[in-house]
């Protein structure tokens, strides 16, 4: 829920930072999670079979970076599209490096295709 909850003030931050379409919130994410996973959202998905929110699907780790990607965009305090794009890019960057370290610490990866639940059952009729 707290995941929900830091994208959900970020979008509110972008909209009144000059952020304006649903376009350009899709590129600021993207560009986020490009720089933390090396995936954008759409690649992440194709991952697995995931007809949900994909953050219905992450791990407590995906989450984590995910969220502090989101942290450090929002921090920078940006000003209209082109400076967010920055941020986000520095962001999901400092959030993929650490990343990085807790993968090359622990010797587990962070993102494996077991990371998605199962899809919902269809009921019967």
């Amino acid at each position: 829920m707290r995941s929900i909850a830091i994208r959900e003030e970020l979008t509110e931050e972008w909209k009144n930072r000059g952020v304006k379409e649903q376009l350009e919130y899709a590129i600021l994410t993207a560009e986020i999670s490009k720089a933390t996973f090396g995936l954008t959202p759409s690649e992440y998905k194709n991952k697995g079979t995931v007809s949900q929110n994909l953050r219905d699907h992450m791990t407590d780790l995906e989450l984590i970076f995910s969220m502090l990607g989101e942290e450090v965009t929002r921090a920078r305090n940006p000003k209209g599209f082109v400076e967010n794009k920055v941020a986000a890019i520095i962001g999901g960057k400092i959030a993929g490096n650490a990343l990085k370290e807790l993968e090359k610490e622990s010797g587990e990866k962070v993102i494996t295709s077991e990371n998605y639940l199962p899809e919902p059952k269809k009921k019967l009729k």
